[in-house]
């Protein structure tokens, strides 16, 4: 088979379904209708692409992917039966909604259970151009890999070995219905390149990497800045010491900074709140952050990894605080846990797109001098977070920093403290912003935490 022959038919394929799906889901919806259930709702999915890995000049992996799925809601005298197949096609989905109402009849009774209220629904929904495909073929992929992996091996006389080049590529398309009228569908892509390595000295071994991911492969970083990047990175983490256990301010950079992001939202989730295992339980409309923070969600961003044009309930979403003047404006609501709190849903079924922290201050080189002594967390390890009263313990590496300057890499200590009281004492907020993930933030400063070293 041909490049332009494989390429045209995984394509052919891929619009394949996106045109059948929808004749699918108005199927399943009108049969649900005729059952005379209460609702009903139909989620098909399908993805497509695939995943080479080189290591050392040689191919290590190709993994080609082609999944689908759908599942089915019925809600029937307050009981809920869900199912879910891999087998996409009318007979299937007729079955599937038979089984669905079967374990609806054998469900416990749950008055919060139900479709999202119709007047949320995103009946008129943007085009959010998520969908870009990358004509890229698998043995191009495999040479673009080797490519990186050739430029990374000599961009530092350190670096001793590939840990491998990963280059993916995948396509996707969703389509969610209830029996309410709405149907709503989009494809979406999404590509990225991850160069791993190994450095050695003095006998020492280090291991680190860097990536790039898009919805556009135009928009990925070129692979010489890539391998460039991830021998600086790799390289920086030798010769690294321990340091004396104390108290010092720490500054996460972004990619650790977003897991603190992340924690807080789901610490102001429905699911966790209404059954008060969150340490952020009765905080709605309380100070949580010092007032020059603000957390906002932005999910109708053109092109971006987080946007999307309705949740997973099929509900309008919208641009919104959670965080404005350092006061938690809003909690992050599905219909059910809104139900269940007596509040209405905030069109975060399925979580969150695009959060942006405002910066507060200025690059990372500027960051690092308002820190002036202390240590920079650049990598966390294990899951010490207990979510329900906030207590955080981590193990981690990264620099310590004297006069505003980086002095050397270190390893082996643990960060320790309360969520509660580490937003409370962030000093500032980098403007050195990473956006390759759906939370959007620059680099953090602690005013103080507990070191446990040496």
């Amino acid at each position: 088979m041909t490049k332009e022959s494989l390429s045209q038919l995984t394509e052919s394929l891929f619009q394949e379904q996106q045109s059948k799906f929808p004749v699918f889901v108005e199927e399943v919806l009108e049969k649900a209708n005729k059952q005379r259930v209460d609702g009903a709702d139909v989620s098909i999915g399908v993805s497509t692409g695939f995943s080479i890995t080189v290591r050392n000049g040689e191919v290590e992996t190709i993994e080609q992917q082609w999944d689908k799925s759908a599942s089915i809601t019925v809600y029937k005298d307050q009981r809920c039966g869900s199912t879910t197949t891999g087998d996409v096609n009318s007979k299937s989905l007729e079955s599937n909604l038979q089984k669905a109402m079967n374990i609806a009849k054998f469900a416990d009774k749950d008055p919060f259970a139900g479709l999202v209220d119709k007047d949320k629904l995103a009946f008129n929904y943007p085009d959010l151009k998520l969908y870009t495909p990358w004509d890229i073929q698998p043995e191009d992929a495999i040479e673009l890999a080797l490519e990186c992996e050739r430029m990374a091996v000599v961009a530092g006389s350190d670096v001793l070995s590939s840990e491998g080049i990963t280059v993916d590529t995948h396509q996707s398309f969703n389509i969610f219905g209830n029996t309410d009228g709405f149907v709503g569908a989009y494809p979406y892509s999404e590509h990225s390149i991850v160069c791993s390595l190994l450095a050695k000295k003095n006998g020492e071994r280090e291991r680190d990497m860097d990536y790039t991911v898009a919805r556009n492969s135009v928009d990925l970083t070129d692979i010489k800045t890539l391998a460039s990047s991830a021998a600086e990175r790799t390289i920086s983490r030798l010769n690294a010491q321990k340091i004396k256990t104390q108290k010092t301010p720490v500054l996460f950079v972004p990619q650790v900074a977003r897991g603190l992001v992340g924690h807080l939202l789901s610490g102001i989730s429905g699911s966790r709140l209404y059954r008060s295992s969150s340490f952020m339980l009765d905080k709605l409309n309380h100070q949580i952050f010092p007032d020059f923070v603000n957390i906002q969600e932005r999910p109708l961003l053109e092109g971006a990894l987080g946007s999307r044009p309705f949740d997973s309930e099929g509900a309008k979403v919208a641009q919104k605080h959670f965080i404005k003047g350092g006061v938690l404006e809003t909690y992050i609501m599905g219909s059910y846990s809104a139900r269940r709190m007596g509040m209405e849903s905030t069109g975060n079924s399925g979580g969150t797109s695009n959060l942006l922290v405002d910066s507060t201050a200025g690059d990372f080189d500027s960051m690092i001098k308002m820190l002036d002594r202390g240590v920079v967390v650049t990598e966390l390890l294990g899951q010490g977070v207990n979510l329900v009263n906030g207590d955080y313990s981590r193990g981690a590496a990264g620099f310590w920093v004297e006069n505003g300057v980086i002095q050397y890499p270190i390893h082996e200590f643990t960060i320790a403290g309360n969520l509660n009281d580490m937003f409370k004492r962030l000093v500032a907020i980098g403007s050195d912003i990473d956006y390759r993930s759906s939370n959007h933030t620059g680099s953090w400063l602690i005013e103080e935490m507990d070191i446990a070293g040496k």
